[in-house]
Protein backbone atom coordinates (compact mmCIF):
# COMPACT_ATOMS: atom_id res chain seq x y z
CA UNK A 1 0.00 0.00 0.00
CA UNK A 2 1.45 3.00 -0.98
CA UNK A 3 1.38 6.85 0.97
CA UNK A 4 1.05 9.62 -0.48
CA UNK A 5 2.14 12.93 1.79
CA UNK A 6 -0.10 15.73 1.97
CA UNK A 7 0.90 19.29 0.37
CA UNK A 8 2.55 21.40 2.36
CA UNK A 9 0.31 24.07 3.32
CA UNK A 10 0.89 27.84 1.90
CA UNK A 11 1.71 29.24 5.27
CA UNK A 12 3.99 27.12 5.96
CA UNK A 13 6.28 27.42 2.75
CA UNK A 14 9.14 29.67 2.85
CA UNK A 15 9.94 32.27 0.56
CA UNK A 16 12.09 30.41 -1.23
CA UNK A 17 9.54 27.88 -2.11
CA UNK A 18 6.47 30.02 -2.53
CA UNK A 19 8.80 31.89 -5.49
CA UNK A 20 9.94 28.68 -6.85
CA UNK A 21 6.22 27.53 -7.15
CA UNK A 22 4.83 30.43 -8.16
CA UNK A 23 2.85 31.22 -11.87
CA UNK A 24 5.59 32.74 -13.37
CA UNK A 25 8.01 30.60 -12.21
CA UNK A 26 6.65 27.75 -13.62
CA UNK A 27 6.36 29.28 -16.79
CA UNK A 28 8.98 30.61 -16.70
CA UNK A 29 10.90 26.77 -16.07
CA UNK A 30 8.49 25.41 -18.66
CA UNK A 31 10.16 27.47 -21.22
CA UNK A 32 12.95 25.78 -22.99
CA UNK A 33 14.42 29.22 -24.71
CA UNK A 34 14.26 31.00 -21.91
CA UNK A 35 16.29 28.45 -19.87
CA UNK A 36 18.63 28.24 -22.67
CA UNK A 37 18.96 31.69 -22.42
CA UNK A 38 19.35 31.76 -18.73
CA UNK A 39 21.96 29.09 -19.15
CA UNK A 40 24.06 31.04 -21.59
CA UNK A 41 23.62 34.07 -19.73
CA UNK A 42 25.31 32.48 -16.81
CA UNK A 43 28.06 31.05 -18.64
CA UNK A 44 28.89 34.92 -20.20
CA UNK A 45 28.80 36.04 -15.90
CA UNK A 46 31.34 33.20 -15.10
CA UNK A 47 33.44 34.20 -18.02
CA UNK A 48 33.16 37.89 -16.75
CA UNK A 49 33.94 36.94 -13.04
CA UNK A 50 36.84 34.91 -13.47
CA UNK A 51 38.17 36.54 -16.46
CA UNK A 52 41.70 36.59 -14.61
CA UNK A 53 41.69 32.69 -14.29
CA UNK A 54 40.67 32.41 -17.89
CA UNK A 55 42.64 35.08 -19.64
CA UNK A 56 45.74 35.07 -17.24
CA UNK A 57 46.95 38.41 -16.78
CA UNK A 58 49.64 40.47 -18.97
CA UNK A 59 53.05 41.80 -18.27
CA UNK A 60 51.53 45.43 -17.06
CA UNK A 61 48.67 43.57 -14.96
CA UNK A 62 51.36 41.13 -14.00
CA UNK A 63 53.28 44.06 -12.43
CA UNK A 64 50.26 45.91 -10.58
CA UNK A 65 49.49 42.85 -8.92
CA UNK A 66 53.05 42.09 -7.83
CA UNK A 67 53.61 38.80 -9.35
CA UNK A 68 56.36 37.48 -11.71
CA UNK A 69 54.50 34.85 -13.81
CA UNK A 70 50.59 34.13 -15.08
CA UNK A 71 50.25 31.07 -13.26
CA UNK A 72 50.65 33.05 -10.04
CA UNK A 73 47.55 34.40 -10.56
CA UNK A 74 45.66 31.41 -9.01
CA UNK A 75 47.20 31.73 -5.88
CA UNK A 76 44.25 32.35 -3.31
CA UNK A 77 45.26 35.98 -2.55
CA UNK A 78 46.10 37.48 -6.04
CA UNK A 79 43.32 35.40 -7.64
CA UNK A 80 40.66 37.64 -4.96
CA UNK A 81 42.27 40.92 -6.24
CA UNK A 82 42.49 39.59 -9.64
CA UNK A 83 38.73 39.22 -9.71
CA UNK A 84 37.11 41.84 -7.38
CA UNK A 85 39.69 44.48 -7.97
CA UNK A 86 42.00 44.35 -11.30
CA UNK A 87 44.25 46.61 -11.77
CA UNK A 88 43.44 49.13 -14.72
CA UNK A 89 46.15 47.89 -16.72
CA UNK A 90 44.52 44.08 -16.89
CA UNK A 91 41.75 45.79 -18.98
CA UNK A 92 44.49 46.36 -21.37
CA UNK A 93 44.48 43.51 -24.26
CA UNK A 94 47.35 41.73 -24.12
CA UNK A 95 50.01 42.57 -27.15
CA UNK A 96 51.89 39.61 -28.16
CA UNK A 97 53.52 41.63 -31.06
CA UNK A 98 53.55 44.52 -33.07
CA UNK A 99 52.64 43.05 -36.29
CA UNK A 100 49.59 44.33 -38.16
CA UNK A 101 48.88 42.04 -40.10
CA UNK A 102 46.62 38.88 -38.25
CA UNK A 103 48.22 35.74 -37.40
CA UNK A 104 45.84 32.55 -36.74
CA UNK A 105 45.36 30.72 -33.37
CA UNK A 106 47.92 29.16 -31.81
CA UNK A 107 49.02 28.01 -28.38
CA UNK A 108 50.03 31.52 -27.30
CA UNK A 109 46.63 33.29 -28.67
CA UNK A 110 44.47 30.64 -29.16
CA UNK A 111 42.27 32.26 -31.00
CA UNK A 112 44.53 34.37 -32.98
CA UNK A 113 45.72 37.86 -33.18
CA UNK A 114 45.07 41.42 -34.72
CA UNK A 115 47.26 44.10 -34.89
CA UNK A 116 48.85 42.18 -32.08
CA UNK A 117 46.40 41.96 -30.20
CA UNK A 118 45.60 38.70 -28.39
CA UNK A 119 41.98 38.65 -29.66
CA UNK A 120 40.99 35.43 -27.02
CA UNK A 121 42.33 38.20 -24.12
CA UNK A 122 40.20 40.90 -25.63
CA UNK A 123 37.15 38.77 -25.51
CA UNK A 124 37.10 37.48 -21.84
CA UNK A 125 37.89 40.84 -20.47
CA UNK A 126 35.76 42.38 -22.98
CA UNK A 127 32.92 39.94 -21.43
CA UNK A 128 33.40 41.53 -18.29
CA UNK A 129 33.59 45.39 -19.53
CA UNK A 130 30.54 44.70 -21.21
CA UNK A 131 28.32 43.47 -18.41
CA UNK A 132 29.74 45.95 -16.13
CA UNK A 133 28.53 48.79 -17.87
CA UNK A 134 25.33 47.20 -18.93
CA UNK A 135 24.29 46.60 -15.35
CA UNK A 136 25.96 50.51 -14.27
CA UNK A 137 23.94 51.93 -17.03
CA UNK A 138 20.44 49.80 -16.79
CA UNK A 139 20.60 50.11 -13.25
CA UNK A 140 20.93 53.76 -12.86
CA UNK A 141 18.26 54.94 -16.16
CA UNK A 142 16.18 51.92 -14.32
CA UNK A 143 16.04 53.91 -11.12
CA UNK A 144 15.99 57.16 -12.80
CA UNK A 145 12.84 56.55 -14.84
CA UNK A 146 10.93 54.52 -11.85
CA UNK A 147 11.43 57.57 -9.66
CA UNK A 148 10.32 60.19 -12.57
CA UNK A 149 7.77 57.72 -14.14
CA UNK A 150 6.24 57.08 -10.19
CA UNK A 151 6.23 60.86 -9.84
CA UNK A 152 4.63 61.53 -12.83
CA UNK A 153 1.92 59.25 -12.66
CA UNK A 154 0.83 59.53 -8.81
CA UNK A 155 0.71 63.42 -8.81
CA UNK A 156 -0.81 63.69 -12.07
CA UNK A 157 -1.52 67.62 -12.99
CA UNK A 158 0.94 69.92 -14.28
CA UNK A 159 3.61 68.29 -12.69
CA UNK A 160 2.67 65.01 -15.05
CA UNK A 161 2.41 67.54 -17.94
CA UNK A 162 5.93 68.93 -17.72
CA UNK A 163 7.74 65.47 -17.23
CA UNK A 164 5.59 64.04 -20.31
CA UNK A 165 6.46 67.24 -22.47
CA UNK A 166 10.12 66.52 -21.55
CA UNK A 167 9.93 62.73 -22.32
CA UNK A 168 8.25 63.49 -25.93
CA UNK A 169 10.77 65.99 -26.66
CA UNK A 170 13.60 63.13 -25.49
CA UNK A 171 11.91 60.50 -27.73
CA UNK A 172 11.58 62.99 -30.72
CA UNK A 173 15.59 62.29 -30.74
CA UNK A 174 16.89 59.10 -32.03
CA UNK A 175 18.36 57.54 -28.65
CA UNK A 176 21.91 57.24 -30.43
CA UNK A 177 22.58 60.21 -32.07
CA UNK A 178 21.84 62.00 -28.58
CA UNK A 179 24.21 59.70 -27.34
CA UNK A 180 26.68 60.94 -29.39
CA UNK A 181 25.91 63.86 -29.30
CA UNK A 182 26.35 64.26 -25.75
CA UNK A 183 29.46 61.89 -25.64
CA UNK A 184 31.18 64.47 -28.25
CA UNK A 185 30.02 67.70 -26.01
CA UNK A 186 31.57 65.84 -22.90
CA UNK A 187 34.78 64.37 -24.78
CA UNK A 188 35.34 68.09 -26.27
CA UNK A 189 35.02 69.33 -22.31
CA UNK A 190 37.13 66.70 -20.85
CA UNK A 191 39.99 67.04 -23.62
CA UNK A 192 40.08 70.50 -23.56
CA UNK A 193 40.59 70.53 -19.94
CA UNK A 194 44.54 69.07 -20.55
CA UNK A 195 43.41 65.69 -18.68
CA UNK A 196 43.63 62.13 -19.36
CA UNK A 197 40.54 61.28 -21.14
CA UNK A 198 38.52 57.97 -19.77
CA UNK A 199 35.42 57.67 -21.89
CA UNK A 200 34.01 55.17 -18.91
CA UNK A 201 31.96 58.50 -17.17
CA UNK A 202 31.16 60.02 -20.01
CA UNK A 203 29.43 56.50 -21.71
CA UNK A 204 27.09 55.97 -18.55
CA UNK A 205 26.39 59.93 -18.66
CA UNK A 206 25.38 60.32 -22.30
CA UNK A 207 23.14 56.25 -21.84
CA UNK A 208 21.44 57.69 -18.63
CA UNK A 209 19.95 60.74 -20.40
CA UNK A 210 19.15 58.85 -23.77
CA UNK A 211 17.63 55.93 -21.78
CA UNK A 212 15.77 56.98 -18.45
CA UNK A 213 12.79 58.12 -20.58
CA UNK A 214 11.23 54.83 -21.50
CA UNK A 215 11.61 53.31 -18.37
CA UNK A 216 9.61 56.83 -16.75
CA UNK A 217 6.68 55.92 -19.57
CA UNK A 218 6.02 52.64 -18.65
CA UNK A 219 5.54 52.99 -14.98
CA UNK A 220 3.63 56.32 -15.57
CA UNK A 221 1.20 54.27 -17.04
CA UNK A 222 1.63 51.50 -14.62
CA UNK A 223 1.12 54.11 -11.45
CA UNK A 224 -1.99 55.72 -13.08
CA UNK A 225 -3.47 52.19 -13.00
CA UNK A 226 -2.08 51.48 -9.40
CA UNK A 227 -3.11 54.39 -7.39
CA UNK A 228 -6.73 53.48 -8.10
CA UNK A 229 -6.77 49.90 -6.59
CA UNK A 230 -8.60 49.28 -3.06
CA UNK A 231 -5.60 48.68 -1.45
CA UNK A 232 -3.65 52.12 -1.95
CA UNK A 233 -7.05 53.97 -0.86
CA UNK A 234 -7.34 51.47 2.82
CA UNK A 235 -3.70 52.74 3.09
CA UNK A 236 -4.40 56.98 2.23
CA UNK A 237 -7.26 56.11 4.52
CA UNK A 238 -5.10 54.58 7.48
CA UNK A 239 -3.10 58.45 7.22
CA UNK A 240 0.24 56.97 4.77
CA UNK A 241 2.25 59.68 3.42
CA UNK A 242 2.90 60.45 0.03
CA UNK A 243 6.30 59.29 -0.24
CA UNK A 244 4.88 55.71 2.06
CA UNK A 245 2.49 55.53 -0.45
CA UNK A 246 4.91 55.28 -3.37
CA UNK A 247 7.39 53.47 -2.06
CA UNK A 248 5.64 50.56 -0.30
CA UNK A 249 2.32 50.42 -1.98
CA UNK A 250 2.38 51.60 -6.01
CA UNK A 251 5.95 51.10 -6.89
CA UNK A 252 6.43 47.46 -5.60
CA UNK A 253 3.43 46.51 -7.78
CA UNK A 254 3.97 48.29 -10.99
CA UNK A 255 7.34 47.62 -11.72
CA UNK A 256 7.14 44.22 -13.32
CA UNK A 257 6.60 45.68 -16.87
CA UNK A 258 10.19 47.43 -16.74
CA UNK A 259 12.24 44.43 -15.40
CA UNK A 260 11.53 42.71 -18.70
CA UNK A 261 12.30 45.84 -20.63
CA UNK A 262 15.79 46.38 -18.41
CA UNK A 263 16.85 42.53 -19.06
CA UNK A 264 16.12 43.29 -23.39
CA UNK A 265 18.23 46.80 -22.32
CA UNK A 266 21.36 44.92 -20.88
CA UNK A 267 21.27 42.94 -24.49
CA UNK A 268 21.46 45.89 -26.16
CA UNK A 269 23.62 48.27 -24.01
CA UNK A 270 26.47 46.46 -24.90
CA UNK A 271 26.04 46.47 -28.18
CA UNK A 272 25.42 50.27 -28.50
CA UNK A 273 28.82 50.50 -26.66
CA UNK A 274 30.62 48.44 -29.53
CA UNK A 275 29.04 50.77 -31.96
CA UNK A 276 30.30 53.58 -30.43
CA UNK A 277 34.09 52.15 -29.89
CA UNK A 278 33.86 51.15 -33.75
CA UNK A 279 32.96 54.75 -34.35
CA UNK A 280 35.95 55.93 -32.62
CA UNK A 281 34.18 57.49 -30.12
CA UNK A 282 33.87 54.79 -27.48
CA UNK A 283 36.71 53.49 -25.37
CA UNK A 284 40.81 54.17 -26.49
CA UNK A 285 42.71 51.59 -28.88
CA UNK A 286 43.64 49.06 -26.67
CA UNK A 287 41.24 48.49 -24.60
CA UNK A 288 39.02 44.98 -23.86
CA UNK A 289 35.75 45.75 -25.49
CA UNK A 290 33.99 44.02 -28.39
CA UNK A 291 33.72 46.85 -30.36
CA UNK A 292 37.36 47.47 -30.72
CA UNK A 293 38.05 43.88 -31.85
CA UNK A 294 35.17 44.42 -34.29
CA UNK A 295 37.42 47.58 -35.54
CA UNK A 296 40.57 46.25 -35.35
CA UNK A 297 39.02 43.57 -38.01
CA UNK A 298 37.90 45.77 -40.59
CA UNK A 299 41.21 46.19 -42.33
CA UNK A 300 41.25 42.30 -42.54
CA UNK A 301 38.29 40.78 -44.43
CA UNK A 302 39.58 38.34 -46.09
CA UNK A 303 38.77 34.55 -46.16
CA UNK A 304 42.70 33.46 -44.75
CA UNK A 305 41.65 35.90 -41.64
CA UNK A 306 38.13 34.59 -40.83
CA UNK A 307 38.75 34.57 -37.45
CA UNK A 308 39.22 37.85 -36.89
CA UNK A 309 35.93 38.50 -37.17
CA UNK A 310 34.35 34.97 -36.45
CA UNK A 311 35.10 35.25 -32.74
CA UNK A 312 34.20 38.54 -31.90
CA UNK A 313 30.98 37.88 -33.82
CA UNK A 314 30.22 35.04 -32.31
CA UNK A 315 30.77 36.80 -28.60
CA UNK A 316 28.09 39.51 -29.50
CA UNK A 317 25.69 36.92 -31.31
CA UNK A 318 25.63 34.75 -28.95
CA UNK A 319 25.58 37.81 -25.63
CA UNK A 320 21.91 39.51 -27.66
CA UNK A 321 20.60 36.34 -28.20
CA UNK A 322 20.96 35.05 -24.63
CA UNK A 323 19.48 38.18 -22.80
CA UNK A 324 16.69 38.28 -25.38
CA UNK A 325 15.55 34.83 -25.01
CA UNK A 326 15.76 35.15 -21.24
CA UNK A 327 14.15 38.43 -21.52
CA UNK A 328 11.01 37.05 -23.50
CA UNK A 329 10.69 34.38 -21.52
CA UNK A 330 10.79 36.81 -18.22
CA UNK A 331 8.10 38.68 -20.13
CA UNK A 332 6.08 36.28 -21.14
CA UNK A 333 5.66 34.62 -17.69
CA UNK A 334 5.18 37.85 -15.79
CA UNK A 335 2.40 39.01 -18.47
CA UNK A 336 -0.77 38.07 -16.48
CA UNK A 337 -2.73 37.95 -19.67
CA UNK A 338 -0.76 34.79 -20.63
CA UNK A 339 -1.88 32.88 -17.58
Amino acid sequence: MTTVSAPVPVSQRGRWQLFWTSPAMRKLRRNPLAIAGLIITLLFGLTALFAPLIARPADNCLRDLNIATPNEVYRPGVALQAIFAPPESCYRIERVSFQQQPTPPSASAIFGTVNGYNIFYGLVWGTRTALKMAFIIVGITLVIGVIIGAVSGYYGGWIDNLIQRFIDVLFALPPLILTVVILTIMRARFTASGSDYDPTIPIIVAFCVAGWAGYARIIRGEVLRTRQLEYVDAARALGARDMRLILKHVVPNSVAAVFTLAVLDLATTPLAIASLSFLGLGFEAGFSEWGQLVDFARAWLKPEYWYVLVYPAAFIILFSLAFNLFGDGLRDALDPKTR
